[in-house]
């Protein structure tokens, strides 16, 4: 997956500031912010979409979420509040075919998203 941007990324091949990062996970600001606090959270290994992922990947997903919550105590949004996003596909707007969790703050975040 050496075309992978965030496989790139977690290589080390393209700059990322790691806001957290374990031998399973690592957490990055988006390039193109959708909220004030717009984080990505990110498997080091390849999954296309969370569609790809099996009973297996239970450790994995676990990891992603507690990895976003850890981001956002260090940010200091934990007490207010957070949204996390998973994009699955192309009609759910994935851009980037590597799963990946949204974490937004900042900023009141309304109802329904979309």
């Amino acid at each position: 997956m050496s075309q992978c941007v965030f496989c790139r990324i977690v290589s080390g091949e393209l700059p990322a500031t790691f806001l957290y990062e374990d031998d399973g996970v690592v957490a990055f600001p988006d390039l193109h912010p959708a909220a004030p606090t717009h984080v990505l959270v990110v498997p080091r290994r390849h999954v296309a979409s969370l569609a790809d992922d099996t009973a297996d990947d239970q450790e994995l997903l676990g990891r992603l979420l507690l990895a976003a919550a850890e981001v956002a105590r260090r940010l200091g949004i934990a007490a207010t509040g957070y949204r996390i996003v998973i994009n699955t596909g192309p009609q759910a707007g994935q851009l980037v075919p590597h799963l990946h969790l949204h974490l937004l703050a900042g900023r009141e975040l309304g109802w329904p998203p979309g």
